[in-house]
């Protein structure tokens, strides 16, 4: 039997197989155009670490529908292949011939079949994003479940927010600049649709990166393309333009798609006490440039790290999410009290060894091993992010 945490909870590290499902909508007679490109796409995907499987359908309504499925040893592997220059590349025949697309992933919990239902090996004591270790009792069980891969351990407990970040770089000189336009745009409108609200938006910098994470209630592709439309929005990223390191032409779709693509920092994991937001608490971000290859290993570190923080009663965390693109890693908390109180904590690096794992994970770490309170707090003062602005939107009436 499976039971639900109360914790809020949402992770890519339950080593858990992975089934992602892409709506497409094609343009009328672009049919032929669109199975080509998908041969080309598939030989590519088939080859890449971590795939095990996918599924082209067709709509029996409207043809012009069509659905791809996938599946994947584990979210890190997908994610992985997703964040890519290789996959960057390897979709962009497609927008010739697609109108519209969406993209949705999902941890496999159940599965059932004419072998009967398989689910994840489960103990009581287990929390979601946890393995409990094998439950079967038998041999031919076990081999079962490694031929179908791991399932995901229990139901997580949502909250109904989808959260995401962009990051980017600017020109060295220019930081000043930016931060004054970042802080000082006009708020677009919250709401997107009845079923769409964009709830909050944090804006913070790190040297000539920065960092805009966004939190929704809803669809947050609907949220993301309502925002891009505002002309509050529009103005803004026109007045950045001239700053940016990697060009963009906004007006041309194609620049704009990769731009953004590329830009995107995905949330791998948050978890929250489940408390809900109160006014006591103070939001900041932290940023780790790993070392070449370290990305994924050094979020899984930090998401243990603050699934045990949650569970503290005396821990000053309330809530953490995690954002991890290849090497780039930010982790934005929300806190209880003065972020220095505990720094190994709020840093991440509380408890035996941690601080070892961070430094040789750590791009950064070039002063080696901060083992001292003094030595932790400096390495947390040079992990900072600044905050440029935090904005939340009205309740609803």
């Amino acid at each position: 039997m499976t039971t639900l945490s109360e914790r809020i909870s949402q992770s890519a590290f339950d080593d858990s197989r992975l089934r992602v499902v892409l709506l497409l909508d094609l343009y009328d007679g672009a049919q032929n155009q669109f199975l080509e490109v998908y041969e080309d796409l598939h030989k590519q995907v088939s080859s890449v670490p971590g795939h095990i499987r996918d599924e082209l359908c067709q709509s029996i309504e409207n043809p012009s529908q069509w659905l791809i499925t996938s599946e994947w040893e584990s979210a890190p592997r997908f994610l992985a292949w997703v964040n890519s220059e290789e996959h960057v590349a390897s979709v962009q025949p497609l927008h010739g011939c697609v109108r519209d697309t969406r993209s949705l992933r999902f941890s496999v919990l159940r599965e059932t079949g004419r072998d009967g239902p398989a689910t994840a090996a489960f103990s009581p004591g287990a929390s979601p994003g946890t393995s409990a270790g094998p439950a079967f009792g038998s041999a031919s069980a076990d081999g079962q479940e490694r031929s179908r891969g791991r399932l995901q351990v229990a139901p997580r407990r949502g909250d109904g927010v989808v959260r995401h970040a962009l990051t980017f770089t600017v020109k060295p000189g220019s930081e000043a600049v930016v931060a004054e336009l970042l802080s000082g745009y006009a708020s677009p409108e919250a709401q997107v649709d009845e079923h769409t609200r964009l709830r909050r938006t944090s804006l913070f910098m790190h040297g000539n990166r920065v960092v805009r994470a966004v939190e929704v209630e809803g669809d947050l592709l609907a949220a993301l393309r309502h925002v891009a439309l505002q002309p509050e929005v529009r103005a803004l990223e026109e007045a950045i333009n001239p700053y940016l390191e990697q060009d963009r032409d906004l007006s041309d779709p194609g620049s704009a798609r990769t731009f953004f693509t590329r830009a995107a920092l995905p949330a791998v994991h948050h978890v929250a006490a489940g408390g809900g937001e109160s006014p006591q608490l103070a939001r900041h971000a932290l940023f780790y440039p790993a070392k070449k290859g370290c990305g994924t290993e050094l979020a899984r570190l930090l998401a243990a790290q603050d699934e045990a923080a949650v569970d503290d009663a005396a821990s000053p965390i309330e809530a953490s999410t995690v954002f991890q693109r290849d090497d780039v890693v930010v982790r934005l908390l929300d806190l209880r009290g003065p972020h220095d109180a505990r720094p190994a904590l709020t840093l991440g690096v509380e408890g035996g060894h941690k601080a070892a794992v961070l430094a040789r994970l750590l791009d950064s770490a070039k002063d080696g091993v901060p083992t001292t309170h003094q030595e932790i707090s400096r390495f947390l003062e040079r992990s900072e992010m600044r905050l440029i602005t935090d904005r939340r939107s009205p309740d609803r009436a």
